[in-house]
């Protein structure tokens, strides 16, 4: 990875269905993480597109048959005009862009964060694992990918992911240098607190166990569609690969924000020379058992 490697957080207000509009506002904090002197910045799970509630009260049959058609309704293809904007977005600013959209792939759906720069689409990541309250509205995706850019080698996890071990150690046995995890959450108490005290825990734990630098972000606002809805408390967090916490969220609960934070070589390399650096140890030929 470069010397030193600015990175920025955004916890972005998007609303489901108002694509135009949440770009709008992907544009505006692009430009703010370019002038504090950002090369990436990091934009919450579904923040393309927004994110369709999934906690209904009533008539749950009602509910269920009016969000997935709203689901297929805003969701956007890879290859389509929100990704080709996201892109102009990011050589406008000269940044490295990553964003959360709800993908159209044609028969099914996934939960999908991007990576654009300059030159267009970099990478795609799918949900891998999809939580009993989405499993309505998108499948789950494959093995992710890692990809080199000028800034390092990146890859994602999409934030139920994150909770489970093997997401990051996938990444990992590709020599990821950097984790990005968007996150929709809202655990109680609904504050960016309480969003790190729940997602901390498991963040640091992939950061230190994988000696990767993590970069998250949590989504911020009230989402409404048909008839449910759910409130966002924000949040973000910068963990060093040997599990150290370099930056936290300062902003008010249920506002938006942006963090930012530096990540340097010297950091990774002085975490991998570590006598405790856990992915050394890793015996890959005992391991077979837990793929049966």
């Amino acid at each position: 990875m470069q010397d030193t490697v600015r990175v920025a957080a955004v916890a972005v207000d998007a609303k489901p269905g108002d694509t135009a509009g949440n770009l709008k506002k992907i544009d505006d904090w692009t430009a703010r993480a370019s002038e504090h002197g950002a090369g990436l910045v990091l934009f919450p799970e579904l923040s393309l597109t927004g994110f369709l509630p999934n906690h209904p009260v009533g008539d749950h049959d009602a509910w269920l048959r009016a969000a997935l058609k709203k689901a297929r309704q805003v969701a956007e293809p890879i290859d389509g005009s929100a990704v080709e904007t996201l892109a102009d977005v990011a050589k406008r600013h000269g940044l490295i862009v990553s964003a959360g959209m709800l993908e159209d792939a044609g028969s099914v759906l996934y939960n999908t964060q991007v990576i654009v720069g300059a030159e267009g689409l970099l990478g795609r990541w799918r949900k891998m694992h999809v939580p009993m309250f989405e499993m309505p509205f998108y499948n789950g995706g494959e093995t992710p990918q890692v990809i080199e850019t000028p800034l390092g080698r990146l890859g994602v996890n999409i934030c139920f992911d994150a909770l489970l071990p093997e997401s990051t150690r996938l990444l990992a046995i590709e020599n990821a240098e950097i984790v990005l995890f968007p996150f929709a959450a809202d655990p109680p108490p609904a504050t960016p607190a309480g969003w790190e005290k729940w997602a901390g825990p498991p963040l640091v734990a992939r950061c230190s166990e994988n000696g990767v630098f993590g970069l998250a972000c949590n989504y911020v606002g009230r989402v409404e569609c048909a008839g449910a809805e759910q409130t966002f408390p924000g949040g973000g967090i910068a963990i060093g690969p040997c599990g150290e916490t370099l930056a936290q969220w300062d902003v008010e609960a249920g506002q938006p924000g942006m963090l930012t934070v530096e990540f340097t070589s010297n950091q990774l390399e002085s975490a991998r020379a570590e006598p405790e650096y856990l992915f050394r140890f890793r015996r890959p030929e005992l391991y077979g058992p837990l793929a049966e």
